[in-house]
């Protein structure tokens, strides 16, 4: 097997914990900022963190200019773009959920500048990994960016988000326990590259958060931090790799297709946590044990908890395995029908 060349991206720096967004202008200046940034941020949250950051920076010394997006498509990404060639700043920030990120991450790739990623909420690992999920792209799924080069998570801001999103997070790292295993089988069947490490710092972060699943509830600092450095750890895993393959199986291929077919999907991390009781479950694995630690967190696992249709569970399997046809996952070995997918969903109880 001849070994590929790839390209590891880590944070310089990550700082967790109440208070954090105080040490933004610090931690510019130590990196190397001190002139000029552009935030990219929401109508809510920039009243949640947006503007205090811009006025943290400002009063630094820094000429800051903004943009505010609404939803994670090509045409806010395009938008971010515009305003970034025409700013030149040193630095990007983005603050928020998924959708600002991943906006900040893929546009100031596209122009060769660095990024922060500061987050408002825990509900999935694209806080700290090079990936970016946008809508519009040719690929419904995601694609390389590049990895932040600090990451602000403030708990203070994070836990007044509903706790909705940081069930989701933990459904997130719990999905990894496929993930990893599914990055395994294709190293075992198609000599794809496997790396050790990475693999097991994913498995690691998924086992944290089920070993401290008693903590993952509402208001509760410690079991957020815990999930922040399991998500963080995961996007890490991921730089670490050169690609998604530790954070991204079948499970992810599943939530995808749930996407493209459901009236009204879930949340990412909901989905990936109910395929992965799926695929765990055609890997012989303890789908039980995923299943009750989901509960445990209060992520949903059936499709009534994740508010969709039992068909559409079904056609959501079908689907999956023909979504990356490349990455090769249990959903290749199994080649799932309607009827073998309609019991694979029963059998879990899924439906």
């Amino acid at each position: 097997m001849t070994l590929k060349l790839h390209r590891m991206q880590l944070p310089r720096e990550v700082v967790v914990g109440r208070g954090t967004l105080n040490q933004v202008a610090d931690i510019c200046k130590r990196l190397g900022f001190s002139k000029t940034a552009f935030v990219v941020t929401g109508r809510k949250t920039q009243e949640i963190a947006g503007r205090k950051i811009m006025d943290l920076l400002e009063d630094a010394g820094m000429d800051v200019g903004y943009i505010s997006v609404s939803s994670p498509t090509l045409w806010n990404v395009k938008a971010v773009e515009l305003k970034i060639k025409k700013l030149k700043p040193q630095l990007v920030l983005g603050i928020g959920g998924g959708t600002k990120i991943d906006a900040a991450k893929l546009a100031s790739a596209h122009n060769g500048i660095p990024y922060f990623s500061i987050p408002t909420t825990a509900s999935h690992d694209g806080i700290a990994s090079p990936l970016a999920s946008i809508k519009g792209l040719e690929k419904p799924f995601s694609v390389m960016a590049q990895s932040p080069m600090a990451i602000i998570a403030d708990t203070d801001v994070i836990i007044k988000s509903a706790y909705r999103l940081t069930a989701s997070g933990c459904g997130d790292v719990i999905a990894k326990f496929t993930s990893v295993r599914d990055w395994r089988l294709a190293h075992k069947v198609k000599g794809e590259y496997y790396g050790e490490y990475a693999g097991s710092l994913a498995l690691m972060s998924a086992q944290l958060v089920m070993k401290n699943a008693d903590l993952m509830r509402p208001g509760d600092e410690e079991g957020l931090r815990v999930l922040l450095e399991a998500l963080i750890s995961c996007g890490v895993a991921m730089g670490i790799a050169g690609s998604s393959r530790p954070g991204s199986g079948a499970e992810h291929m599943f939530s995808h297709a749930l996407d493209a077919i459901a009236s009204c999907p879930a949340l990412h991390g909901e989905q990936c946590g109910v395929g992965a009781i799926m695929m765990a479950h055609l890997y012989g694995l303890n789908w039980k044990r995923i299943r009750d630690k989901l509960r445990q967190v209060g992520a949903p696992t059936t499709a009534e908890e994740l508010g969709v249709e039992p068909e559409d569970i079904v056609q959501a399997l079908v689907k999956a395995q023909k979504i990356r046809p490349e990455r090769y996952t249990i959903l290749q070995e199994k080649m799932l029908n309607e009827k073998s997918a309609r019991a694979l969903a029963r059998a879990t109880e899924v439906i």
